[in-house]
């Protein structure tokens, strides 16, 4: 079936912004990647974030997904656009797509008022502010993780104002973050609130170090002791919670899998690059059969994740909510991409290992996407799931 004139006119506009995009990471972008500012945890330091800001600002490329009237590219345009993005683990923090504010953005985009959008969501577009989402807690306290349900988190209304206590944890970029969006559960079920950070009342506990490292702020655990939180700035009405969490779960878990899907298509051109150029018993590296299936398994692979984006990416576009598909996408994704990164590691032998290249890196951030947003083994459950109910249906 061919594509519309209208469909070719959005891929090729997507295609205009991600040709400019990728043009900026390889040739602006790129050279940071040696630059030293790095905190205890390897992590980019703020002063290398607003740096890498300012030359994407400079360069009218700031958040390039959301156009200058508010407006969102299509999931399968974005798809193109958060690949180029990728191309460097600095890339999503110079352009603003990056996780968690990209899913945030979207998020408040669909369901803010105007003066919530005013607040919270205009600095995070401008690239003025950071934010983080306060839902995943520690385990330790038996607290939610990848089952939500078991939320401890509490929020009682007192006055105009809601209370919330508990702890959470991996909250990504809390360190440093001017927008939370906090999850909690009253007595209706889950509410979500939009709060100013820093604040008193939510106190970092720890930042581990962790296998990643693209991402500033790390991942940190936090005490939250009677925030609280005026009642306008709850998202939707308290028990909605987690309706709000299902509009930013499935275009985020998809947004990821595109930006590593760029940071593959680097690492395989390095290795790549390496196996052409480097001689070891007699010839090239890439005329060694195995050394060249690798790669040729690489493509394949890398073109597999991008058809699966481009599937899932089309089926939110259509109005779907996409949380199979998105599942599927995020399992098949992150595990074609572990796939690719060893591979590219393997080939280069001991450079692999090495920071001299980002593939190292690229390594280490694939194998974390393997859990965040959901492990593997949680989404072929709940896949499972759907599998049982959609045959009860069918044979009842």
């Amino acid at each position: 079936m061919n594509a519309s004139p209208a469909s070719d006119a959005l891929t090729q506009r997507a295609g205009e912004i991600a040709a400019k995009v990728e043009a900026f990471v390889r040739e602006i972008v790129v050279p940071y990647e040696k630059d030293p500012r790095r905190d205890h945890h390897d992590c980019p330091t703020e002063e290398l974030v607003a740096e890498l800001k300012g030359h994407a600002k400079a360069a009218g490329l700031m958040t390039p997904h959301i156009l200058p009237d508010g407006s969102h590219l299509s999931q399968r345009e974005t798809a193109i656009v958060l690949r180029a993005t990728g191309l460097s683990p600095l890339g999503p923090l110079a352009l603003n797509t990056a996780a968690p504010d990209e899913g945030n953005m979207f998020l408040l985009g669909k369901v803010g008022s105007p003066e919530v959008k005013e607040r919270f969501l205009r600095p995070l577009v401008e690239g003025n502010a950071r934010s983080a989402f306060f839902m995943t807690e520690p385990a330790e306290d038996g607290g939610a993780g990848s089952d939500p349900s078991m939320m401890r988190t509490t929020c009682h209304l007192d006055g105009n104002h809601w209370v919330v206590n508990g702890r959470k944890a991996f909250i990504t970029g809390a360190d440093g973050a001017q927008v939370g969006i906090v999850m909690a559960k009253s007595d209706d079920g889950a509410c979500m609130f939009l709060v100013d950070l820093p604040d008193p009342a939510i106190r970092i506990e720890h930042v581990p170090n962790t296998i990643d490292s693209s991402m500033p702020g790390g991942h940190a655990v936090v005490a939250i002791d009677n925030l609280r939180i005026p009642a306008d700035q709850m998202l939707g009405q308290s028990g909605e919670g987690f309706r709000y969490a299902q509009i930013r779960l499935a275009p985020a878990r998809l947004s990821h899998c595109m930006r590593w899907l760029g940071a593959c298509i680097r690492a395989n051109e390095i290795a790549t690059d390496y196996a052409c150029r480097r001689q070891a018993f007699g010839k090239t590296l890439i005329d060694h059969e195995g050394v060249g299936f690798m790669l040729a398994e690489n493509l394949i692979d890398l073109r597999q994740a991008e058809l699966m984006i481009d599937w899932c990416a089309g089926v939110l576009d259509a109005g779907g909510a996409g949380g199979a598909e998105s599942s599927m996408a995020k399992v098949a994704v992150s595990e074609g991409l572990m796939r690719v990164a060893d591979r590219c590691v393997q080939v280069m032998g001991g450079s692999g290992v090495t920071s001299d290249t980002i593939v190292e890196q690229v390594f280490r951030e694939i194998r974390a996407f393997r859990i965040y947003d959901g492990p593997t083994e949680v989404h072929k459950w709940s896949l499972a799931k759907k599998i049982k109910r959609d045959w009860r249906e069918t044979h009842a």
